[in-house]
């Protein structure tokens, strides 16, 4: 019985031996390209400009990253269902997209310090009376599924009528059109539809909470965590996040927390 415990053991270490190492830093720098996995549908953070060309405040983020390592930027595009999976799959090494941190979340993959002070609200038409969570059981909600948004206003109003979509241009899309009555999403992209959209005069209704934005990469991705740490309390101290803030957001960092 003991041989065969053995045996058994060693077949078992055998086949751990096997197993591929995570992307971390030094595979990166070895190939010479990291994979940055941003949506493309969430402006002023990532969209395509008038020549299709990816751009906004995390794809500049990613490229001075890209600057800083040594190695080319390789923008992979994706959508808020898909980033974590896109990870885990190694289709990317790092998720720079706009993204909370949430406990959930945060069994699955790693999170930076935050770079990008944001807040999550719901949102809906001057003529709309909602100011609370209490308010919403007669009223469609739109949200884009698994966002952090989507899962702080289900833990908010549990009976809350909430229409989930695959992306934020569907989200967007469903309230602009009256599909829905009211709009879950994040303060810079209501600012961003409002500005495209004067004639549907949009307010917020109530915020949700602070939800300032983190990179995210692999469990055990801890030499690319260290690095993007040291990163981004550089880029703090030197003025280049103010600096990207002022850019794409039209405001300062404010009291963004260094954790």
């Amino acid at each position: 019985m003991r041989k065969l415990i053995f045996c058994l053991a060693t077949v078992l270490l055998a086949g751990m031996s096997v197993v591929p190492a995570k992307a971390d830093l030094k595979d990166i720098i070895d190939k010479g390209v990291i994979r940055i996995g941003t949506q493309m549908d969430n402006p002023p953070f990532g969209y395509l400009d008038e020549n299709g060309k990816p751009t906004g405040f995390d794809v500049e983020l990613g490229e001075m990253i890209g600057k800083a390592l040594g190695v080319k930027v390789q923008v992979e595009q994706i959508i808020g269902a898909n980033r974590i999976p896109f990870l885990l799959t190694n289709k990317i090494d790092l998720v720079i997209s706009g993204m909370g941190a949430t406990p959930e979340r945060a069994v699955q993959v790693m999170f930076t310090s935050p770079y990008a002070a944001l807040y999550l609200g719901v949102y809906g038409h001057k003529a709309r009376a909602v100011s609370g969570p209490d308010q919403l059981s007669t009223l469609r909600i739109s949200a884009t599924k698994g966002t952090t948004q989507d899962l702080t206003l289900t833990a908010m109003a549990p009976k809350a009528n909430i229409v989930r979509f695959e992306d934020d241009t569907t989200s967007n899309t469903a309230f602009l059109s009256g599909q829905v009555d009211l709009w879950a999403t994040l303060n810079t992209i209501a600012a961003a539809i409002a500005k495209k959209n004067p004639d549907q005069p949009i307010e917020l209704k109530f915020k949700l909470r602070d939800s300032p934005a983190h990179m995210a990469m692999r469990q055990g991705d801890f030499a690319l965590l260290h690095s993007l740490d040291t990163y981004i309390f550089l880029i703090r101290t030197n003025g280049e996040l103010q600096r990207l803030h002022c850019k794409w957001l039209g405001e300062d960092m404010g009291n963004l927390s260094a954790m």
